[in-house]
């Protein structure tokens, strides 16, 4: 047998080997200690909406059964301002270790990257997209007094009665937003009125004062449901569960017109992949739980679930969508 300074050729291939195998080893407990051991304390998750708002009442359902299912408390933090993004500006500065979220929408994380001259963030470099959770078809609704009943009935009205009072719950609302595209989509000329609150919209609508707005369900079910107000079409690819009479925009002429506001949960640039890997995992087992997809669509929403790097694209693709609206739209950027 050959010998090597002193080791015999087996010894040396089984040396090498069993170093083969010791290194593997390594590398797998490397790996395995690279995965944090997450959550082990309380999570703070940021609504940056005002309490009892339907963006407030989703965020709450899904963090409570995320709570649930990762065994730690999620506390759930409200902190409104400049049409959402104080709040979703504080978490862009925490500590990126998945212990502090913001479950924000499409006006802070898409329309204010244009409506705003000085965001305070970056939604694309400042965070790390777990996944979008929840979705609200616009419904296209109406005064009582406003003489149409379907779609096509309104947008010939529009045109034959220029200026067209809509409402909203601000400039640069995903409500402002759906009532410009349509006003591009069909040529209706509209005037936009903007509101501090929802609340001092609806008597208004019911008035027929301001007749026509471009909402979420949520804020105009009181009128629907007390016969102040009539739901002309939504503006999704799918009737709403709760407004089963109600046709799609598609299915009332309007294919093109699909809009609606969204909420997604980020964590700060920086939290590692392994833990936006585990909430994204348990974002998509909570949406599938028929408990919270009942829970949501009683709000008028829909859960709605991409993967981190679908997320992303997401993000992008709605900041472009809503950069082109506006624009198209000259509406003014806000100091």
């Amino acid at each position: 047998m050959q010998k090597i300074r002193g080791l015999s050729l087996v010894g040396v291939v089984l040396a090498l080997a069993l170093g083969s195998v010791g290194s593997g080893v390594a590398q797998a407990q490397s790996a395995s200690q690279s995965i944090p051991d997450y959550p082990n304390r309380q999570i703070t998750a940021i609504v940056p909406f005002a309490a009892g708002s339907a963006s407030d009442v989703v965020s709450r359902i899904l963090f409570a059964r995320m709570a649930k299912s990762m065994g730690q408390t999620i506390v759930v933090e409200n902190r409104p301002g400049a049409g959402g993004n104080n709040g979703t500006a504080d978490v862009a500065k925490a500590t990126p270790d998945g212990y502090t979220l913001v479950g924000s929408g499409s006006g802070p994380m898409a329309a204010n990257v244009t409506l705003y001259k000085q965001l305070g963030y970056d939604p694309q470099k400042d965070f790390e997209v777990v996944s979008p959770f929840a979705k609200f078809t616009i419904v296209v609704a109406a005064s009582n007094k406003l003489p149409v009943n379907t779609l096509q009935e309104l947008i010939a009205y529009g045109k034959k009665n220029p200026g067209l009072n809509y409402g909203s719950v601000g400039i640069g609302s995903s409500q402002h937003l759906a009532g410009e595209f349509f006003s591009q989509l069909t040529g209706v000329q509209m005037t936009h009125v903007p509101y501090k609150n929802i609340g001092q919209y609806v008597p208004d609508m019911i008035a027929g004062d301001v007749p026509l707005g471009f909402q979420w369900y949520p804020n105009v079910a009181a009128a629907l449901n007390a016969n102040g107000g009539k739901a002309l079409a939504v503006a999704g690819t799918d009737r709403l569960d709760i407004l089963p009479d109600t046709p799609t925009v598609k299915e009332a002429g309007l294919p093109d017109y699909l809009v609606s506001g969204w909420f997604a949960l980020s964590a700060p640039k920086g939290t590692p992949e392994a833990i936006v890997n585990k909430l994204n995992d348990e974002v998509k087992n909570a949406l599938a739980d028929p408990d919270v997809r009942a829970r949501f669509q009683q709000q008028g929403a829909e859960t709605y679930y991409l993967p981190p790097d679908q997320s992303k694209k997401f993000i992008a693709d709605e900041i472009a969508k809503y950069r082109d609206i506006i624009t198209k739209a000259g509406i003014p950027q806000i100091d």
